[in-house]
């Protein structure tokens, strides 16, 4: 969803876009201009999420000081801010930002693709991810159990049930089911 104008106070700017404060609760990206607003987080999310965050906490990128960062802002370039569901920062990008103006952009997102998310948007967020430095990006469609493991535009798993998802190369020990990864066991 484009917002329009919901507010007197709205940037006009990627800068004031980045200083903006939106106290709603959702979620917002700017696009050359556009400033476009997404859902909050749903529950089964949490779950993946969670999931997510605790795989990644048993590699050993994270021993080494790298983050999977939440809904972490990522420039893209001059004109676009994305924030993924999730982000790998390596621990030297880390490192880096703390001394440097220059915005750090992940190897791999992960983004949890919700039923009211935009095809067209979601295809136009890969291409300027794969245009960037970006080398793998999953799709997590939770309703429909599927995971796309995407390492181009072109290149592209779709995992279900015990197929693997992989970070490879990216984060070679960070894999999961997609059943794991997308079905709460019941104890």
């Amino acid at each position: 969803m484009i917002l329009r104008s919901t507010s007197a106070v709205l940037p006009h700017s990627l800068d004031e876009f980045i200083r903006w404060e939106p106290v709603d609760g959702y979620k917002y990206e700017w696009n050359d201009g556009k400033i476009i607003r997404f859902g909050k987080v749903k529950k089964k999310h949490l779950f993946i999420i969670r999931t997510l965050q605790q795989l990644f906490f048993r590699t050993r990128a994270f021993l080494t000081g790298a983050a999977l960062i939440m809904e972490q802002d990522v420039i893209l370039n001059g004109i676009q801010m994305r924030r993924p569901d999730l982000a790998y920062f390596s621990g030297p990008q880390i490192d880096a930002s703390a001394t440097s103006d220059e915005e750090p952009i992940p190897e791999f997102l992960i983004e949890v693709i919700s039923p009211t998310d935009d095809a067209e948007k979601v295809e136009e967020k890969l291409v300027e991810y794969f245009n960037s430095t970006v080398k793998v990006v999953w799709h997590i469609y939770p309703d429909n159990e599927v995971v796309y493991v995407y390492t181009s535009r072109k290149n592209v798993k779709i995992c279900t049930d015990s197929d693997i998802c992989s970070a490879f190369p990216v984060l070679p020990d960070f894999e999961i089911t997609a059943k794991e990864l997308l079905r709460p066991r019941i104890s």
